[in-house]
C-alpha cells in the first residue's frame, strides 16, 4: 500500500474546502438573512371552551368543579371565560380539610390558563387556586397542590 504524497493530500483538502464554501454560504446575501412579512400569530379560539374536571368530564362555566381528587371549588361565579385565562370566585374545599370545610369552605379565586385549541373546541390545561385568607387554611393545606394544577385535556 502506498501513501499519497503530501502534495496530493493538500490538494484534496483545498479542493474539498473550495467545494464546501458554496454549500455553507448557500444563497444568503452578504447582508445576512432577510425576513419579510409579519410573524405568525396564534390562531383565535373558535368553538366552545371547556375545562375538564378530575374525571375528564368537559364543563363550561361550571358552578362546581373537582380539579383533583383532593381539591374542589363550588359556588363559582365566573368573571372571565373563553380567553387566555378564565377567572372565578367561589368556595374551596377538599378531602384535606374535612370535616371543617364541609360546612364552611374557604373563599378562593380559581384561575384557569393554558388554553389549548383543538379541532373544534378548546380546553384549559392548568388551574391555580388562591385562598382569600390563606392564614385561615388548616395546616393540612401545606400538603395540597393549589398552584399549577395540571388539568385533564381529552385527546381527539
Amino acid at each position: 500500500m502506498q501513501c499519497p504524497s503530501p502534495f496530493k493530500r493538500s490538494a484534496a483538502v483545498v479542493c474539498g474546502a473550495a467545494l464546501a464554501v458554496p454549500l455553507v454560504g448557500g444563497c444568503a446575501q452578504p447582508s445576512g438573512l432577510k425576513v419579510e412579512g409579519s410573524a405568525l400569530r396564534p390562531s383565535k379560539v373558535s368553538g366552545p371552551v371547556y375545562v375538564a374536571d378530575a374525571m375528564g368530564q368537559p364543563l363550561q362555566r361550571p358552578l362546581v368543579v373537582g380539579l383533583t381528587e383532593a381539591v374542589s371549588m363550588s359556588g363559582l361565579s365566573w368573571k372571565d371565560w373563553g380567553g387566555p385565562t378564565a377567572r372565578a370566585i367561589g368556595k374551596l374545599s377538599g378531602s384535606w380539610c374535612i370535616p371543617g370545610c364541609a360546612k364552611n369552605p374557604y373563599d378562593a379565586t380559581l384561575t384557569l390558563s393554558g388554553l389549548e385549541q383543538q379541532e373544534r373546541v378548546a380546553y384549559y390545561r392548568r388551574a391555580t387556586v388562591e385562598a382569600k385568607n390563606p392564614e385561615e387554611l388548616p395546616p393540612s393545606a401545606v400538603n395540597v397542590q393549589l398552584q399549577g394544577i395540571r388539568l385533564l385535556v381529552p385527546e381527539f
